[in-house]
């Protein structure tokens, strides 16, 4: 049971690389961590077989990203993929510091709406079908926390910068916010994603090699170590096999809401909550 680390090219959605999963590897369950647009490129983490089930504690990482805006330039999906809707020379006076005081000054907590060219459902049905079907949508705002707001080279009307956020953040969204905070149109031409928590797209395989059935060691990873980032109890056999029925299991740690219970040697057996020093399993992956 393990985790797969991928780069995702320009081009295909995230699920067909879902599916290049599925068919190269021969597994008839496979799933991501969170969506890359199209012609992003970059990380994906997916959960292979029985960790598919691990995805929703991943989904909630901090990500990091590689992008080009294209300033004077505004389109409506706020990306290279959609209509242009309006255009203006006002980069023509901008400056590099200019640009990176507005950069640094996005840094922290932003209320940021969604872009309508998204996934973000509304009825159940993905706001992007609902705009291509003729139908006005709007999306509330909602906070996101940006970490880092680097601009790393400056070649009006381009931008090249790097954005460390909290998940759920749209980077194409960052691009609009810079532009708008500097008076001019903008839109994201280039997006590569390359980290999602301790995750590095450096270490990820590339689809083409996924394609031949040859991933490297790097880009497997395996249950427990993937979850790092959550709290660790380690229990006993004894211990692993009441878990696998699903019973709860005294064991004096640390309360938390969400934790991996797992043998030495990184086994995973389960996840689950620790209430009043009780080990409760909710997902058990641990046989008796």
């Amino acid at each position: 049971m393990e985790m797969l680390l991928v780069d995702k090219p320009a081009g295909i959605t995230s699920h067909d690389v879902v599916a290049v999963v599925r068919r190269s590897l021969r597994v008839r369950k496979a799933g991501h961590a969170g969506t890359l647009d199209p012609f992003a490129t970059g990380l994906l983490v997916l959960g292979i077989g029985r960790a598919t089930r691990l995805l929703e504690y991943l989904a909630g990482l901090d990500k990091e990203y590689l992008a080009t805006a294209r300033l004077g330039v505004a389109t409506d999906s706020q990306d290279p993929e959609g209509s242009v809707t309006a255009e203006d020379d006002c980069w023509r006076s901008l400056d590099t510091d200019r640009i990176r005081t507005a950069a640094a000054a996005m840094v922290g907590r932003l209320a940021q709406s969604p872009p309508v060219y998204s996934a973000v459902k509304v009825g159940g049905v993905p706001a992007h079908r609902r705009v291509r079907r003729g139908e006005a949508v709007e999306l509330p705002a909602r906070e996101v926390t940006v970490h880092a707001l680097e601009v790393l080279a400056v070649d009006l009307p381009e931008v090249r910068f790097r954005a460390a956020c909290s998940s759920g953040t749209y980077v194409r969204s960052l691009a609009v916010e810079l532009g708008g905070r500097l008076g001019t149109g903008c839109h994201l031409t280039a997006l590569r994603r390359t980290r999602v928590g301790g995750f590095d797209v450096r270490d990820a395989a590339p689809l083409e090699a996924v394609r031949g059935g040859e991933v490297p060691a790097r880009s497997r990873v395996d249950a427990v170590p993937a979850l790092a980032h959550l709290p660790r109890v380690v229990v006993e056999p004894g211990e692993a096999a009441m878990l696998a029925t699903g019973k709860r299991v005294p064991k004096g740690a640390p309360d938390c809401g969400v934790a991996v219970f797992a043998l030495p040697g990184d086994r995973l057996v389960a996840v689950g909550a620790v209430r009043d020093g009780v080990l409760e399993p909710r997902k058990v992956f641990h046989r008796a």
